[in-house]
C-alpha cells in the first residue's frame, strides 16, 4: 500500500467546523508537504477548484497549479498529483506547463484529470460547462492532445473539441523507467467515464467504499483494461481517517464531524455536486461532510482496527490511499506513527 493525502488547499475538510487549525496558506501546506516526506508519505493530491467547496465560496482557496510548482521546488521525494479540469485549461498550454513543472520536480508530477461538476463555479469564472457525457468526450480529446504533445517532436490534431497544428512542447516531461509520462489518474462511475479511463489513463481513483463494494469495481476496471491489451491500471481510494486510542473516542469524533445541516457553508455546493454527477449509489449528507465519501472507507477506530481495514482494502485491490484528516498535520503524524507500522505486521510475522 502507498499512502497519499489531500493537500488542504481549502483550509480543512469539515463543512461544519469553521476553523480546523490548518489555514489555506502557502506557509501551512509547504510545512505539511516537507513533514510528510519525513513521515514516509508517498504522494499529495492538490485539488483544483477556484472557489472554496468546503468552507463556502467566499473563503480562501489556494490555486492548484502555482502551488504544485512551488512544492516541486521545496520537496525531494513526494509525488505531486495535481487535479486538472479540461474546461479550464487548453491541452497544449497545459502540456507545456506540466512538462516544465515535471522538470522542476525531477519526474514527480502526476495529473488527476477531473471532468468539472460545479456549474456555479463555471458561471462565475466565465468558462464552458459541459453536460455529463459531453465532459468525457472533451476529456478524451484533451488527453489525445496532451499525450501527443509529450510523445512527438511536432504534433497536429483536429478533434471534436481541440485543434493544434504542428504543436511543439520542449522540454518534454522527465522520462523514467517506471513511467513513459506523468501518471494520469482519473475517476468516475458512469459508463462514459469508465470507458475513457480504461482506454487513456494510467490509474483509477474511486470515492471511499468498504472493501466488499470496492473489489468488484476495481475488478471491472481491471477486466476492461485487459480487454484493451494495455498495461494494468493502479487503483487509489479517497479515505477519511480517524485514529484514536479507543473505539469510543473515535466514534465521538465521527459524530462531531458529521452534523452538517442546511445552514452549513458547503451545503449548496453539495446540492450542485449531486445534480451534476452520476454516482452508482446514493450519497447522504453525512457522506458529504468530508467529501468524496471518505468515511465509507472505514478508517475509523483504534490503530489496530484502522490497520486491519487498510489490509482489507489492499486485498480488495487498492494500491493507494488518499487520506483526509483534521487537523491534517497532527493526524497524519498519528496515522504514520500508529497505523502504518501495524499494516505490514502480520506479513512480517508470517515471514
Amino acid at each position: 500500500m502507498r499512502y497519499g493525502y489531500w493537500l488542504p488547499v481549502f483550509g480543512g475538510w469539515l463543512r461544519n467546523v469553521e476553523h480546523e487549525g490548518m489555514e489555506a496558506s502557502w506557509a501551512y501546506v509547504s510545512r505539511l508537504a516537507r513533514r510528510s516526506e519525513e513521515l514516509g508519505y508517498d504522494l499529495t493530491l492538490i485539488a483544483e477548484l477556484l472557489l472554496n467547496d468546503i468552507k463556502g465560496i467566499h473563503a480562501p482557496a489556494l490555486d492548484a497549479w502555482s502551488t504544485a510548482a512551488a512544492l516541486a521546488a521545496v520537496t525531494e521525494r513526494l509525488e505531486i498529483m495535481v487535479a486538472v479540469r479540461p474546461t479550464f485549461h487548453h491541452p497544449a498550454r497545459l502540456a507545456k506547463q506540466a512538462a516544465n513543472i515535471d522538470q522542476i520536480a525531477g519526474g514527480r508530477l502526476a495529473l488527476n484529470v477531473v471532468s468539472s461538476w460545479w456549474k456555479d463555479e463555471a458561471r462565475r469564472y466565465g468558462t464552458t460547462f459541459d453536460e455529463h457525457d459531453d465532459r468525457y468526450a472533451r476529456t478524451s480529446d484533451w488527453l489525445t492532445v496532451l499525450d501527443g504533445a509529450w510523445e512527438q517532436p511536432s504534433f497536429s490534431h483536429e478533434g471534436s473539441h481541440y485543434r493544434v497544428d504542428e504543436l511543439i512542447v520542449e522540454p518534454k516531461p522527465v522520462r523514467l523507467a517506471a513511467r513513459r509520462r506523468p501518471t494520469i489518474y482519473a475517476g468516475g462511475e458512469s459508463e462514459a467515464a469508465k470507458q475513457m479511463i480504461a482506454r487513456q489513463c494510467d490509474a483509477y481513483v474511486v470515492h471511499g467504499d468498504p472493501p466488499e463494494r470496492a473489489q468488484p469495481k476495481l475488478a471491472d476496471m481491471r477486466a476492461r483494461r485487459d480487454a484493451l491489451g494495455l498495461p494494468p491500471l493502479t487503483f487509489g481510494m479517497a479515505a477519511y481517517a480517524i485514529v484514536r486510542d479507543t473505539e469510543a473516542e473515535a466514534e465521538r469524533e465521527l459524530a462531531r464531524i458529521t452534523n452538517v445541516n442546511e445552514g452549513s457553508p458547503g451545503y449548496h455546493n453539495y446540492q450542485d455536486w449531486i445534480a451534476n454527477t452520476r454516482l452508482e449509489q446514493q450519497v447522504s449528507l453525512a457522506d458529504y461532510s468530508v467529501s468524496n465519501r471518505g468515511l465509507r472507507a472505514g478508517l475509523v477506530g483504534t490503530p489496530e482496527q484502522v490497520a486491519d481495514r487498510v489490509r482489507q482494502l489492499s486485498e480488495a485491490g487498492v494500491d493507494l490511499l488518499l487520506l483526509q484528516c483534521s487537523p491534517q498535520l497532527e493526524e497524519m503524524e498519528r496515522f504514520a506513527e500508529q497505523v502504518m507500522p501495524l499494516v505490514d505486521e502480520p506479513r512480517r510475522a508470517a515471514a
